[in-house]
């Protein structure tokens, strides 16, 4: 019951980013996208970035979004590219972080 409680809350708190932002990809791209990644040594559970955004979206009232669970986010929406030097898809997924940036970034 509360994991469903949190879905309905945080698509709220999605809404309100919506009218702040204009849109969820202005607002994780332009606040969160990083310009420049070098290529991680080990790909950890969280990172610093995950630790800040995951308190953001807590201080905004969204619900079960700790920094492991951000991350995980953050790796699927390619906010970060965590592609280990050598990897085949690394240089593929930077190319389309970049431009997705030049749309979205700040």
């Amino acid at each position: 019951r509360a994991k469903i409680e949190s879905t309905i809350n945080n698509a709220r708190r999605s809404l309100d980013l919506i009218e702040e932002y204009g849109s969820l990809a202005v607002y994780f791209w332009g606040q969160h996208g990083q310009r420049s990644q070098t290529a991680p040594i080990e790909i950890l559970p969280t990172t610093e970035g995950s630790r800040v955004l995951a308190a953001e979206l807590k201080r905004r009232g969204f619900t079960f979004v700790g920094p492991t669970t951000v991350y995980a986010f953050m790796q699927t929406m390619g906010l970060v590219n965590d592609h280990l030097e050598g990897c085949l898809a690394r240089a593929d997924c930077e190319e389309e972080r970049q431009l997705v940036l030049e749309r979205f970034g700040r």
